[in-house]
This record gives C-alpha cells, sequence and structure tokens, in this order.
C-alpha cells in the first residue's frame, strides 16, 4: 500500500482544522451559500454535490436553503462534525466518506461546488485532473460547477514570507516560499499551544494553476463553458480579485 498523502490523514485535519475553519470562514459560509443558489438559479430540492466538504461548513447553509445536499470527503471525523452540526440545525445532509480521485455519481447531481481553496494538493497534475474529470462526470448535463481556488495570479499578488497569530488557544507560526516558476506555494505551518507549550509542525504544497490554465482543463473534462470571476457576486477577475470563482456549465 502507498504511503498516504497529508491529506489524508485524520491527525492533521484534528490538529488544524480548527486553525484553518475559524469564526471569519464559519460566518461568511450562508452568504457563500446564498450566492451559489443564486448564480445556479436553484430551486428547493435541489441536488448539490459538495466536494470536499471538511466539517460542511457551506453543506449545512446549503441544506437550510432548502438543498438536497450531499458532502464528500475523506476525513470521518469532519462528515461526523457535519452531521452533528446538521441535526443542531434541524436539517438533513447526506455524507459519503470518500476519495475525490475515486468518487463518481454519474449525473446524479443538478450542481457540484469545491470551495475555499480545496483543491491542488495531489503529489500530480493528473490526479487534480481526474478530480474534476469525476466532478464534471457527477454533474448533469445543463447543472454547474462552482469552483473557489487561490490562482497563481493571486498568490503573487498576495504573497508573504510568512506571519504569526493567535487562534483557537494556539499561537501560529507560518513561513511560505515558492515552488519552481511560480508552481506550487509550500506552506510551513508551526501551532504552539498556549497552555501545554507543546509543538507541532506541518509541511505541504499547494499546486497553484493559472485562471486560464484551470479554465482550459476544466473545458477539457467535459464542461461546455468555464467564467472566471473575482468573487461570488461576479466581481471581474482583475487586480481587485479578491479571490478566484470559476462557474461552469455543462
Amino acid at each position: 500500500m502507498s504511503e498516504q498523502q497529508w491529506f489524508e490523514k485524520e491527525n492533521f485535519w484534528l490538529n488544524y482544522g480548527p486553525i484553518m475553519f475559524d469564526a471569519h470562514h464559519w460566518a461568511e459560509a450562508s452568504g457563500i451559500a446564498e450566492a451559489i443558489v443564486n448564480i445556479c438559479q436553484l430551486s428547493p430540492g435541489s441536488k448539490i454535490l459538495d466536494a470536499g466538504c471538511g466539517p460542511g461548513r457551506i453543506t449545512v447553509e446549503l441544506a437550510l436553503l432548502d438543498m438536497d445536499v450531499t458532502g464528500v470527503d475523506m476525513i470521518g471525523p469532519y462528515l461526523e462534525l457535519a452531521q452533528e452540526t446538521a441535526a443542531d440545525e434541524g436539517v438533513k445532509i447526506t455524507t459519503v466518506q470518500a476519495d475525490l480521485r475515486q468518487f463518481q455519481a454519474p449525473e446524479a447531481f443538478d450542481v457540484a461546488v469545491n470551495l475555499y481553496t480545496s483543491f491542488g494538493y495531489c503529489d500530480t497534475i493528473a490526479e487534480d485532473t481526474k478530480i474534476l474529470q469525476n466532478i464534471a462526470a457527477s454533474v448533469k448535463k445543463g447543472g454547474y460547477f462552482v469552483m473557489e481556488c487561490l490562482s497563481r495570479e493571486n498568490a503573487v499578488r498576495d504573497f508573504t514570507e510568512g506571519e504569526w497569530f493567535c487562534r483557537s488557544g494556539k499561537t501560529v507560526l507560518t513561513e511560505f516560499s515558492v515552488e519552481g516558476a511560480w508552481e506550487g506555494l509550500r506552506s510551513r505551518w508551526i501551532l504552539i499551544d498556549d497552555e501545554t507549550n507543546q509543538r507541532i509542525e506541518h509541511e505541504f504544497v499547494q499546486r497553484l494553476y493559472s485562471a486560464v490554465e484551470l479554465r482550459k482543463t476544466l473545458l477539457e473534462c467535459g464542461f461546455s463553458s468555464a467564467e472566471i470571476y473575482g468573487d461570488f457576486e461576479k466581481a471581474p477577475y482583475n487586480q481587485k480579485a479578491a479571490t478566484m470563482v470559476i462557474i461552469c456549465r455543462k
């Protein structure tokens, strides 16, 4: 059996999840869910795939808008948290523990989403592409795929060599460096528990795609159109872009 890649290890997400999914990101989830419903012109009961759903941040908010949502992720404790949150909110969601490199549900969904820079961490471009192919195959003809991802352009614009901050009872130190010719962004995160002084650290690389490169790949994966925007309100994708949002139609 091949060695697990870092994003397959539950320990990583249990340690780093509270840092990555902070209060700000939970607070913005309802607005993102509403934007997705508006972008895709969805009706109650529309079937949505949240590909790489994590702890259900967007999954539950879409369910609160009367969508039929399936969250797919490989991290079991995150799926359990998503179900607990859904129960607390009085809504039902479906969760599937699976690897997006293998998960496919042919034409089962009206819409798929992949959000909050949860793309680009596989060892190879072929694996990244396989994820997009599986998502495309899982969307019905005429359906949508909404993707948010860190682009190469935004990574260059916003690059910093590191920072430190306090969050969730930990002091967080970060260091960033460039891989190759801006082919990837290497991140080193050090967490120091403020009470026990226990220290853990992790290093990973996110592959960077330009907006044009990613649009070309998405079209090759089976989407008929792929439009690039700077936020979920369809702002221009330019030097002021808050993020990169690609809206695809199959």
